[in-house]
């Protein structure tokens, strides 16, 4: 697009299907490569990239020739497939609907790039839903309840699982 200077910084939260914890380490670096292909190839940067067995976030510099939910529907469609491809879980792997889309000036992005870079020691003193929680109240969100992120209550271990 001839004559059209953006500078948009969005950070991306999502989580695995009812918060299960199934990313594990020994394929999240591959994972995150994989994803960074797809942003890479709907020509966007990826800023950084980080998260925990149920969680990713993402830093994005964003193209304005593609939508925050197209990229995310990319993102989130071709990964779970490449999961699934790879048999990485037992059964079918599948991002939870919906995601969290946080916008940033070019002079927060060293602080958003450490928080992301940080996440394993970030947990260890918050959740992941007062993690999220908290982001909303920051950026003035309005949401239900109902449908902010919630682990599942489960009465057998997860073969990942670390949370």
């Amino acid at each position: 697009m001839a004559n059209t200077y953006t500078q948009i910084h969005i950070q991306y939260v999502f989580t695995v299907q009812n918060r299960h914890c199934m990313i594990a380490e020994s394929w999240r670096e591959e994972l995150y490569k994989y994803i960074t292909g797809i942003i890479q190839k709907n020509n966007h940067k990826l800023l950084a990239i980080n998260g925990m067995p149920d969680h990713i976030h993402l830093l994005v510099g964003l193209r304005p020739a593609q939508s925050i939910a197209d990229l995310m529907q990319d993102v989130k469609g071709y990964s779970s497939k490449w999961i699934n491809d790879k048999k990485y879980v037992r059964g079918k792997f599948s991002w939870q609907e919906g995601y969290g889309a946080f916008s940033y000036s070019k002079s927060e992005l060293p602080n958003v790039i450490t928080y992301i870079n940080n996440q394993q020691e970030h947990h260890k003193r918050k959740t992941f839903t007062e993690e999220y929680l908290e982001l909303l109240k920051i950026f003035e969100i309005d949401y239900d309840d109902r449908f902010v992120f919630k682990p599942v209550e489960m009465d057998y271990p997860l073969p990942d699982g670390t949370c």
